[in-house]
């Protein structure tokens, strides 16, 4: 921070700590001194400043419940307010393709409500979840190994609970909604939004590396995950499952219900399939590479026949080919005017064939 301009939390509680102030530093901090007549001047300047209160307030909230999420809101919205006032309206999209995350707390919770955390019962351990690797050789005081076997419970936890409150649903599926609740993103944006990055130690180059500092982030949040456990043999476990429970219905609600299985391929076979019919479901692009080993397909289905060559009917994506083509098919079977016009011609040829079987065998 600007040795010019002291922060307006410099005079913060006693429990808020020398040690965690100097993690903080690692921040990108924001060189601003405000002069007088810069704000009407300059907007850009303020709008900088309220980014450093809010970064501010972001890591003192992970010392101390009692800042409140309307405060957040209020003072980005206010950020909004004077970008937009003060910005040509063709700047305005730009600006909002730009917020940074922490803006809005409600990326997290439905109800701008973040479950409290489990404790961690050991120092050392406590520790160790915040020292990232490359800042010591000591590996047993780092999280490196901590972050594999929080990524463990962490799996483990959230299929549970997909198992549990989606019971009809394919293994597939499952799949697929995990990897949402488990990916380094989200698991990088919860450990922002608590706070646990401002009290991380790591290279200060990682914090200008994006991708890096995601990944990093979400270690740290996997490796609290197990600390939180291990720490406590008797109720850790259950403590962080329904922690993280809490933390993932706002995602899981935002799903909707969950369809079980449909063969969603035979459904649309018997509308509109019929001799020297053709339905072709093809790779539309390369598979994609997801964490933790998962792929992404995408499979395109188009028909041949009835008059159409080479129609597309519907796209899906799935973490397998079969997957991937059951979603194309039910998407073209959303389709409905296109299949009730395809399947009007196969029961009109169907009509042709069966009168002029009809008045051969007359």
């Amino acid at each position: 921070m600007d040795s010019k301009r002291k922060s307006v939390f410099s005079n913060s509680p006693s429990s808020y700590s020398r040690e965690t102030r100097v993690k903080v530093e690692h921040q990108p901090s924001k060189n601003i001194t405000l002069h007088k007549g810069e704000a009407k001047s300059h907007p850009s300047t303020v709008s900088q400043l309220l980014d450093d209160v809010i970064e501010s307030l972001r890591c003192l909230r992970s010392h101390t419940s009692d800042i409140s999420p309307d405060i957040f809101k209020a003072i980005s919205g206010l950020d909004e307010v004077l970008r937009r006032a003060n910005s040509p309206k063709s700047d305005i999209s730009d600006y909002n393709s730009h917020i940074p995350i922490h803006h809005s707390v409600g990326t997290i919770s439905t109800e701008n409500y973040l479950p409290v955390l489990p404790p961690i019962m050991d120092k050392a351990l406590e520790r160790a979840v915040f020292t990232h690797p490359g800042v010591s050789n000591n590996a047993e005081a780092t999280y490196d190994r901590l972050e594999i076997l929080g990524d463990a419970y962490i799996e483990l936890i959230a299929t549970k609970l997909i198992w549990k409150k989606f019971q009809e649903i394919p293994s597939g599926r499952i799949s697929q909604i995990r990897e949402l609740l488990v990916k380094n993103e989200t698991l990088a944006e919860y450990a922002t939004e608590y706070g646990l990055d401002c009290r991380a130690a790591v290279p200060h180059d990682y914090l200008k590396q994006p991708k890096r500092w995601t990944k990093t982030r979400a270690d740290v949040f996997e490796a609290y995950v197990a600390a939180a456990i291990i720490s406590d043999p008797v109720g850790g476990y259950e403590a962080v499952e329904q922690w993280l429970t809490q933390l993932w219905l706002p995602k899981l609600s935002e799903l909707g219900p969950q369809r079980p299985n449909v063969n969603a391929k035979e459904i649309l076979a018997r509308k509109i399939m019929g001799k020297g019919i053709k339905l072709k479901y093809i790779d539309e692009r390369p598979p994609v590479q997801q964490s933790r080993g998962v792929q992404t397909f995408f499979i395109g289905l188009y028909l041949t026949g009835w008059g159409w060559n080479n129609k597309h009917l519907g796209s899906g994506q799935g973490t397998n080919k079969t997957i991937a083509g059951n979603e194309a098919a039910r998407q073209a079977l959303l389709n409905e005017s296109l299949v009730e016009e395809i399947s009007g011609v196969k029961r009109a040829y169907e009509t042709r064939i069966s009168h002029h079987l009809t008045e051969g065998i007359n």
